[in-house]
């Protein structure tokens, strides 16, 4: 089977950012185009590849060319069984009779074939060499134990990477040397065993050893070893683009190096087999890979932001909504990475997540006014506030305003069964705050749905969050406010008039949306909570009173601020030791709720201080290169000062900030397929302490860090469903069999678009 993937390529790693050099304000609007890295897994036969006008694969079996999708015989050994391959290479430069491909040398020995000119080389055997060359054939022994890989310079001598050592090869003397490569110690690298060898089209000579990988070009000679980000020692072979990029193709995926950045390809959504056996660049650069279970490619293709985000939509349309309503989460595939059957199942945070998305296409309408992104709006709005009605009228209803975290078909499986035994179990063994009571899954009064409870916090934060974005920038009759203001109101009335929480059909608050101070204030369980849900509620009065006008929502929140301390709350508004550590859906919902309160709150001079608390906040996020919450706090933050008894601080966004943005949503995989992922072996990162852990009880069993400029990996080296998910986070055992929505890109990319940050397509 044939797949696609599609992935990028990125740009210059952008290093630890100083505060202050550049204010997001001053910051031009970034350009839309870029090059998308695409995967292509071919599983059959399982052999060398070569890139040219046919694709060639050399098995023990013989030579097959591939063209377009489907495989032709080009020698007269026998097909089948394909095992995996030896050598690699071109369609050109080699004879053809009677219609076949002819080898000098038996396909099962061939373990590389190189094209210098209009001569063609075939490595055989462990030290056969042999030249083709108008009709010639010449053999060549290496006088060494083994070659590994041999390499054309242009003077029309070879490299080959041997054990022992480098060795160059003058074919019209048929004489052998060892070659030194000494760095600016002293050192020789190539003494002992040599993996792999390259020479690129501007003259540099690449050595691979296992100290580490060598250039040498004009008589200089740079080392990299891990220190300089080389990710692992580990060499199969090298090979060289037309662009001065080389590959590594390593026993546990392949490594891409353009002179600045390194690039980590591994596990299926990059190559069909973990080891890479050989590597050819074609003159596009297009990077074709022969590995244990078949072989691929990685090419790059010209796009433009807006192209990607159309790509993402037509897939959540196509795949992701649920319901008439169209919610999100993310869908099960039923083989890895096979779109063609879809299961749909519900999520805690649905509404979360359908919010999300929402407000994207709230900040995508504001931008450009086109009807398309005003009618997924509209949407959204019809599905969260439909998470109001169904709870209402029912034989266990809540009072009015309450908002169910998710609905089901009431013909799906009862939801209930076997629940409340669950509940306890969590109670007793995992949360001893976790509610127990039936049913977590009332019926509607219609009967055609169960609609889940003990809506959460994050799921309010969400809800929210979109309310005030479609209000702004998509509701604009006097009817669809009015509906917006509906909403709101009642929500927001309910809070207020059950001291500030969430109350369930119960007739008790939810586990965790309570936001009054008899929890945040007086309750010790309810510490860890009290920064950010005083955040949240402030954030929550702030909208309600900017949507509907009605003062008593500002008097809400200065009575939390005066009476209750809520003021100094939200200046520490997550409970952390650090960056990387406590709970990342924290983050997530702090940066909608600080983008909200400080563009709707009134409460001044408390916003100077809040202003720097999103910049603090912020700070310690940096470090992970994500769009939405650099965007989130740009929006606060460009230009802006903090001022206290001391004096006036700047508080922009550090320099780099919109660099790794645009890294990050250039990087993003078009194929949101949760296929797993390993970087915990690599040798080129920096593992957070245990100190910096997501729980501060309970420090992390898993291996946590990031690159060696303190960042998270790039989006194209693991994998994540929602912006709530641990991006230090090494390893990832996904199964392919998880489709994830592109929210991630869109809501950020929109926000881009909306506050100027990226170029309008």
């Amino acid at each position: 089977m044939t797949r696609l993937r599609i992935v990028f390529g990125g740009s210059a790693a952008v290093g630890l950012a100083v505060v202050g050099l550049l204010a997001a304000a001053e910051t031009p609007p970034a350009p839309q185009a870029f090059r998308q890295e695409i995967a292509l897994h071919h599983r059959w036969p399982s052999g060398a590849v070569a890139a040219g006008p046919r694709l060639v694969t050399i098995t023990a079996n013989g030579v097959f060319g591939f063209e377009g999708t489907g495989w032709h015989r080009l020698t007269s050994e026998a097909v089948e069984p394909v095992i995996p391959p030896a050598g690699i290479t071109v369609d050109r430069g080699l004879p053809w009779k009677d219609g076949w491909w002819q080898l000098p040398v038996p396909t099962a020995t061939v373990r590389q074939v190189l094209h210098q000119d209009e001569t063609s080389w075939l490595l055989a055997g462990q030290r056969e060499v042999r030249r083709l060359e108008a009709g010639r054939i010449d053999r060549f022994e290496a006088p060494v134990e083994s070659v590994r890989q041999i390499a054309a310079r242009r003077d029309g001598s070879l490299l080959a990477a041997a054990n022992p050592g480098l060795w160059a090869f003058h074919p019209d003397e048929g004489a052998w040397e060892r070659v030194t490569v000494l760095d600016e110690a002293g050192r020789d690298w190539a003494a002992g065993p040599v993996l792999g060898v390259a020479v690129g089209a501007d003259g540099a000579e690449w050595v691979a050893t296992p100290a580490g990988l060598v250039q040498r070009q004009s008589g200089r000679t740079t080392c990299y070893t891990p220190a300089e980000g080389l990710p692992l020692l580990d060499c199969n072979c090298l090979a060289t683009g037309p662009a001065g990029a080389l590959w590594i193709g390593t026993s546990h995926g392949a490594i891409k190096f353009d002179g600045q950045r390194w690039a980590y390809r591994e596990g299926p959504r990059w190559l069909p087999g973990e080891a890479v056996r050989n590597i050819v660049v074609d003159a596009r650069g297009t990077a074709w890979f022969a590995t244990d279970a078949g072989f691929g490619c990685i090419q790059y293709s010209p796009m433009r932001l807006a192209e990607k985000a159309d790509f993402f939509e037509g897939e959540i349309e196509r795949y992701i909504k649920r319901t008439p309503l169209g919610y999100l989460s993310e869908v099960r595939l039923g083989a890895p990475g096979d779109r063609s059957e879809i299961t749909y199942h519900d999520s805690d945070n649905d509404g979360l997540w359908t919010a999300m998305y929402g407000a994207g296409e709230c900040f995508a309408y504001g931008a450009t006014k086109q009807l398309e992104f005003r009618q997924r709006a509209r949407q959204a709005f019809e599905a969260l506030s439909f998470l109001q009605k169904v709870t209402q009228g029912g034989p266990h209803s809540p009072p009015k305003g309450f908002v169910a975290r998710t609905i089901r078909p009431a013909a799906w499986p009862d939801p209930n069964l076997g629940r409340l035994e669950e509940d306890k179990r969590s109670q007793r063994e995992h949360d001893h705050l976790w509610k127990v009571y039936e049913p977590r899954w009332p019926r509607s009064a219609d009967g055609r749905w169960y609609w889940k409870s003990d809506t959460s916090s994050d799921e309010l934060d969400g809800h929210y969050f979109f309310y005030a974005a479609y209000y702004d920038h998509v509701a604009e009759s006097d009817a669809e406010r009015g509906r917006v203001r509906e909403v709101v109101r009642d929500l927001t009335d309910h809070l207020v008039d059950h001291d500030f929480c969430l109350v369930d059909h119960d007739g008790t608050p939810t586990r965790w949306a309570r936001f009054g101070p008899q929890y945040l204030n007086d309750d010790p369980r309810w510490w860890v909570e009290r920064g950010l849900n005083s955040l949240s509620i402030l954030s929550y009065l702030a909208v309600a009173e900017h949507i509907t006008g009605d003062p008593k929502y500002g008097e809400a929140a200065r009575m939390l601020i005066d009476e209750h301390g809520y003021g100094v709350n939200v200046m520490n508004p997550k409970a952390q030791m650090g960056i990387g550590s406590g709970n990342q859906s924290d983050d997530e919902m702090a940066f909608m709720c600080f983008y909200n309160l400080l563009r709707y709150a009134k409460n001044e001079p408390w916003r100077n201080n809040w202003r720097f608390a999103f910049h603090a906040a912020w700070a310690l996020e940096q470090p992970e290169r994500n769009p939405f919450f650099n965007f989130a706090f740009a929006s606060a933050g460009a230009g802006a000062t903090y001022t206290n008894a001391y004096g006036e601080t700047a508080i922009d966004p550090w320099q780099g900030w919109l660099a790794d943005s645009l890294e990050t949503l250039r990087g993003f995989p078009l194929d949101r397929v949760n296929w797993p992922h390993r970087n915990s072996h690599r040798l080129d990162l920096r593992r957070l302490p245990p100190q910096q852990s997501r729980d501060l009880a309970d420090p992390d069993p898993e291996p946590r860090g990031g690159r060696l400029d303190g960042g998270v990996l790039p989006v194209e080296e693991r994998h994540f469903n929602h912006w709530n998910t641990d991006p230090w986070e090494l390893d990832y055992g996904g199964d392919g069999r998880t489709l994830a929505s592109g929210t991630v890109f869109l809501l950020p990319y929109y926000m881009g678009l909306y506050h100027g940050y990226i170029a309008l397509p």
